[in-house]
């Protein structure tokens, strides 16, 4: 009985080491997020409590106009890269648990809300895939035909809806689409035509109800209520830059990424140095902020305090602050050429900023306003928090 009690004994301490280890190995994935190194085809997970780079995934290909959605367990992250590459990567193995070329030039993606379905928008071939979250195995496909003659349209500002939903607009058929994938049955398209020149990009407000997508051919943009199966796209803005040259336009704004903050939408104004503020109940115009030059991304801080806003190039050295209440800039920063993206801690305490050209990331304490630190990376672009995991069309 001595021996098997020795027996058991050890058997059971070196469970208990063996567990120990896993144990001292655990964490979770709610301060992780990824920053896309898009000169390199690589990706960087980081840590965003200690503010440190954990890990470098490679192999992802062109990367040049990458974004990523993240799984429901906030695990994986998917990553759309422009060469029409998407790939699962495990954020806690730094691993590539699945990787395809599903088209060939690709402009981005959404996750369904039950997170069984990941979607690409593609221009080449125009339209939208769907696959299966777990190992990319083909869903459906919806081309994004025009006309009897089957030619294809670019598909861009694709979001993720309510009732594992998807929105987008295509940009050379001036239309905006539904579509909702309900188990094994046909995917449900519902078509909105003519809804204003080269729809370029888009946004749903937090609460999944309202598409706004901006006009590239116009002065304008469009609204479609979601909430209301019989809703037709409406209007909202048009003629904003009437009477006055359009100036140069060197990159489009960017929509997609929330602009509502409390009561009010703001929309970087295509050929104009303004954003423009709306009133989020009636659509109304209420306000311009002018700001440094041509808006790329305007970005709201979690509790709708801030705008945050990046500029096209030449002018893409500088971020400025917009104070929501009084409308009013209240700080700029000039942190080098190449400000590509920014991304806000989940409850908006630091503002993450990519500086390609001088391959950095700089964090920025959004009370203060004070830079908090850096982190080197090759030319970084898009940064990616996981919490988007759990906000709808962001």
């Amino acid at each position: 009985m001595r021996i098997e009690g020795s027996v058991l004994l050890a058997s059971l301490l070196a469970s208990g080491l063996a567990l120990g280890a896993a144990a001292t190995e655990l964490r979770g994935t709610g301060d992780l997020g990824v920053i896309v190194e898009r000169a390199t085809g690589s990706l960087l997970i980081v840590d965003t409590t200690q503010r440190r780079v954990i890990d470098r995934v490679e192999g992802l290909g062109d990367l040049s106009h990458a974004s990523v959605v993240f799984s429901r367990d906030a695990r994986h992250a998917f990553v759309f890269g422009r060469d029409g590459g998407l790939s699962k990567v495990d954020l806690l193995t730094g691993a590539v648990a699945h990787r395809l070329i599903q088209g060939g030039n690709s402009i981005g993606g959404a996750i369904s809300q039950d997170g069984r379905i990941v979607a690409v928008a593609n221009y080449e071939p125009g339209g939208v895939r769907f696959f299966s979250t777990d190992d990319l195995a083909p869903v459906a496909e919806i081309p994004a035909t025009m006309g009897a003659d089957g030619e294809r349209s670019k598909v861009v500002g694709l979001e993720d809806l309510p009732g594992n939903r998807f929105v987008f607009a295509l940009y050379d058929a001036d239309a905006i689409w539904t579509v909702g994938l309900d188990g094994d049955a046909l995917p449900e398209v519902q078509r909105f035509a003519e809804v204003g020149a080269l729809p370029y990009d888009a946004l749903i407000t937090p609460d999944g109800r309202y598409y706004i997508a901006g006009l590239f051919g116009e002065d304008g943009m469009v609204v479609l209520d979601l909430w209301d199966p019989t809703a037709e796209p409406f209007r909202i803005l048009d003629g904003y830059g009437r009477g006055e040259e359009p100036l140069p336009v060197y990159k489009m704004p960017h929509l997609k990424g929330w602009s509502v903050a409390g009561d009010r939408i703001f929309l970087p104004a295509i050929g104009r140095h303004e954003l423009l503020v709306v009133d989020r109940a009636t659509f109304e115009e209420v306000g311009r902020v002018a700001v440094h030059s041509q808006p790329v991304f305007a970005i709201a801080r979690p509790d709708g305090r801030q705008i945050w806003v990046n500029f096209a190039h030449p002018d893409n050295n500088v971020v400025q602050v917009v104070d929501v209440p009084s409308l009013a800039v209240v700080a700029a920063f000039d942190l080098g050429p190449g400000v590509l993206h920014m991304e806000f801690a989940p409850k908006g305490e630091e503002v993450w900023i990519s500086v390609r050209d001088e391959n950095r990331i700089e964090i920025i304490d959004t009370r203060s306003l004070e830079r908090v630190a850096a982190l080197d990376a090759e030319s970084p672009s898009g940064i990616f928090f996981t919490a988007r995991a759990h906000r709808l069309g962001y």
